[in-house]
């Protein structure tokens, strides 16, 4: 389809004329079949690289455009990905053949390796995965996510082991015995019934010969940080006056100990080849430095106090950064009756903007809480989740834990969270709202106990 790009010249439109059951038509754009499409479609090519071309940033033939590494590191990543994934290292499955099933995990992510002996004798990979674990993944334990590493790679690779059978390596010691077991924690029953589906051994193997599945299951790796500095060292000895007079002596003084590399200054001391590192990047290498060592100073460690709040072992309830996702909810009563005999307000906090709705309401009834709530849906629209208190106070208890409250929440795909009895700021932003109001309603009420009858 690249010749379509290029547009033919309306003297030479004729040339490339068709007649079809509903007329005769001609192309607007260069077709396929003409001697000179090739030629043409070149030309128009060469016109738009022709300045990169001649740099030598690339390179083409016809319409595929190849660009150079700009490094040896950058061309031989490139090349061990290349062999990584073609024959004779990646192999086709053959029903029949020794097969292996490499599986790891971490709380970053897990992978597994699908293996096969080939006519050489040798294990050949078939295919890889690598997945990243979810937020709540992240949380199992070590065991629970190397089960989960098994699991997603028999679902991966259902069609080659389907029938087949075969070996699980994994470096947990823990997992053949847990399978044998009767008594076992539902989740990982649900996962043994899938198992069961398989014939397949399980063999034990330490991780110190598992590290080609270990790098699948720690995939995000830190190479950007490692990009990231050097681009950093460049440019601050391009900034730096003295770096920059030292780069200018090279050329003048062939006895100069400082030499450039890949773009960096270096120098040689006692055989050693050493980055010049500006004073910029200095001050802030000092500091990283004596931050580590008061950090890790373990006379510290043991005899400071530490301040600040506890650790705990809650899970946070999830957020988004998006107004009118999540909202905190709450009764607060009873207050000074009213002429319309409003004892409660009902607040509602949005998690993302701290907007804040309050509606005056009679009782703590789910009635009540509802019927805002729906006022409140007609403005802003359903909130994704809710957070409530569970069970503070009777008040509480007969609206938020109600049968009605939760088939409303069902009803319009509302996430419905309740806070831990006994840690009310798991519903703090609303608590904070109340302690503001508190105050200000009290003052209200001496002045004059009917001013909240227009609300």
């Amino acid at each position: 389809m690249v010749f379509f790009h290029v547009e033919v010249n309306e003297d030479c439109k004729h040339f490339t004329s068709f007649v079809v059951p509903d007329g005769q038509f001609e192309f607007n754009k260069v077709p396929f079949g003409l001697n000179t499409s090739p030629s043409v479609f070149q030309r128009y090519v060469y016109s738009i690289f022709r300045e990169l071309m001649r740099k030598g940033i690339v390179k083409l033939y016809m319409d595929d455009l190849i660009i150079p590494a700009k490094d040896e590191d950058e061309e031989a990543f490139e090349k061990l990905k290349k062999l990584l994934t073609e024959s004779p290292v990646l192999s086709i499955f053959q029903q029949g053949k020794t097969t292996e099933l490499h599986t790891d995990a971490s709380q970053q992510g897990y992978g597994a390796v699908l293996l096969q002996e080939a006519e050489d004798g040798k294990l050949h990979p078939v295919q890889y995965m690598s997945k990243k674990t979810t937020p709540a993944e992240e949380k199992y334990s070590s065991y629970e996510l190397e089960v989960l590493a098994v699991v997603n790679a028999l679902r991966k690779f259902r069609t080659y082991l389907m029938g087949n059978y075969f070996k699980i390596i994994t470096d947990c010691s823990a997992f053949q015995r847990t399978m044998d077991k009767k008594d076992l924690v539902t989740r990982i029953a649900r996962w043994a019934l899938l198992l069961e589906e398989f014939d397949y051994e399980i063999v034990h193997r330490s991780g110190q010969r598992m590290q080609h599945v270990d790098a699948l299951s720690r995939y995000p790796v830190a190479i950007i940080t490692s990009d990231t500095l050097t681009a950093r060292l460049k440019r601050a000895q391009q900034e730096d006056e003295y770096t920059q007079s030292l780069r200018s002596m090279i050329g003048s003084n062939n006895d100069s100990d400082f030499f450039d590399k890949n773009e960096i200054l270096y120098k040689y001391v006692d055989g050693r080849e050493l980055i010049v590192v500006p004073r910029d990047m200095q001050t802030k290498i000092i500091n990283k430095q004596v931050q580590n060592v008061i950090v890790n100073c373990v006379p510290c460690i043991f005899t400071n106090k530490k301040s600040g709040k506890k650790d705990g072992f809650l899970n946070s309830i999830p957020k988004e950064d998006v107004p009118l996702s999540t909202y905190h909810v709450d009764f607060i009563g009873p207050l000074p009756s009213t002429n319309k005999k409003y004892q409660h307000i009902l607040t509602i906090v949005d998690a993302f903007t701290k907007f804040t709705s309050l509606y005056p309401v009679r009782s703590t009834s789910a009635e009540d809480a509802l019927d805002k709530l729906k006022v409140q849906q007609k403005t802003f629209g359903n909130p994704k989740r809710i957070t409530t208190d569970r069970l503070l106070s009777p008040l509480s208890y007969s609206a938020f834990t109600s049968k009605a409250f939760g088939d409303y929440c069902t009803n319009e795909n509302i996430q419905h969270f309740q806070i831990t009895t006994g840690v009310p700021r798991g519903n703090g932003q609303v608590e904070r709202i109340h302690r503001t109001l508190i105050p200000v309603l009290t003052k209200l009420s001496i002045a004059d106990s009917n001013s909240g009858s227009s609300s």
